[in-house]
């Protein structure tokens, strides 16, 4: 069963300016309805997150800042963090959907659910906006999961941004491995392969951080070499997938070199891990991804790894990168898969 958690309310945070803007949401939409998928995936109905849950994760002080902030007509929490007078209403809902998935989801064999929402989460961290995130989307699904009865979470966050909220709310879990491949150079400088987890969650915190101009061939390399035996020999009940669509080599945003194929190849693989490992429960979370029409495609083309049908139409890929640039990728790459069978015994 796939089902989809989307919401109009969803398109009335933000400014039109911005990156981070409802037109993200609405070029999904409309590529969804135009071919046919939107109802291939059945809608299930969601509140918005009860400050018992918003609890789990965000301390209380710092939701009482951002529903004040929000109620008096906005707040800029940085330069790139805009809340504006519906910021809290849409975060809440948005954070409500992906609770809501997750408690669906764990309970539900052979489930996949198809969070379309926004403001993002995965930068958000529990007394502080960033990163155009204020909750913490996915953290909160990882607890909602718990609550429902999951004993291990995997979350694998492909952004081209590191999840930085992520990995430092469950950075010393042991029921919560955190995977993540990432630029190197960009927002939020966090995501070190050095970065293994403490206590209980050491050698659960695992990041694969690649230099600009890295490919699909590059990713796919590190899921089948060590995510993929990583969620293997954790063996979660549930598999997160942080989907950033920002990885497309025309978003203006990252620098890295994927196209829009790449995002099918991404979501059957883990849909593969899901299948092994939980019984096929997947929930994937829309984080990232600021060229309007690479990320409706990609959204595409991830609903389409989930039905198991092929890619409608190959995307155009990107230019070829110059031999050094891509000598560089490999290096990293090499780097960081080497240092982790060291230390985690892959």
């Amino acid at each position: 069963m796939i089902v989809r958690l989307y919401d109009d309310m969803f398109l009335q945070h933000g400014v039109p300016w911005h990156p981070e803007n409802a037109q993200r949401l609405r070029a999904i939409t409309e590529r969804l309805h135009d071919d046919g998928l939107w109802h291939e995936m059945s809608p299930v109905e969601f509140e918005p997150a009860t400050q018992e849950q918003l609890l789990r994760v965000h301390e209380e002080w710092y939701l009482d800042d951002l529903r004040d902030a929000s109620q008096a007509g906005g707040e800029a929490w940085d330069t790139d963090t805009i809340a504006t007078d519906r910021t809290w209403e849409v975060a809440c809902l948005a954070a409500g959907a992906c609770t809501a998935a997750a408690e669906l989801v764990t309970v539900s064999p052979d489930t996949q659910a198809l969070c379309l929402v926004r403001p993002p989460g995965h930068h958000a961290l529990p007394t502080r906006a960033m990163g155009f995130c204020f909750l913490n989307n996915t953290a909160l699904a990882v607890e909602a999961a718990v609550q429902s009865g999951a004993q291990r979470v995997a979350v694998f966050d492909c952004d081209v941004h590191h999840g930085n909220g992520v990995q430092d709310i469950f950075y010393n879990r042991g029921d919560v491995l955190y995977m993540s491949i990432h630029q190197t150079d960009l927002f939020p400088g966090t995501g070190t392969v050095d970065e293994l987890g403490l206590d209980a969650g050491f050698g659960l915190n695992v990041n694969v951080p690649l230099p600009q101009g890295a490919r699909a061939e590059h990713y796919r390399r590190a899921w089948e070499e060590l995510f993929a035996p990583l969620t293997r020999r954790f063996a979660p009940d549930l598999i997160i997938l942080d989907m950033g669509y920002d990885t497309h080599w025309r978003d203006p945003l990252g620098n890295m070199a994927l196209c829009a194929d790449a995002y099918h190849e991404i979501t059957s693989q883990v849909l593969a891990a899901a299948r092994e490992s939980c019984a096929g429960r997947l929930q994937i979370i829309l984080e990232g991804g600021y060229h309007a029409p690479s990320l409706a495609r990609g959204v595409e083309n991830t609903v389409l790894a989930l039905l198991g049908e092929p890619l409608q139409e190959p995307d155009e890929p990107a230019p070829a990168g110059a031999p050094e640039q891509i000598r560089r990728v490999e290096e990293h790459l090499e780097h960081a898969l080497g240092v982790h069978r060291e230390r985690l015994g892959i």
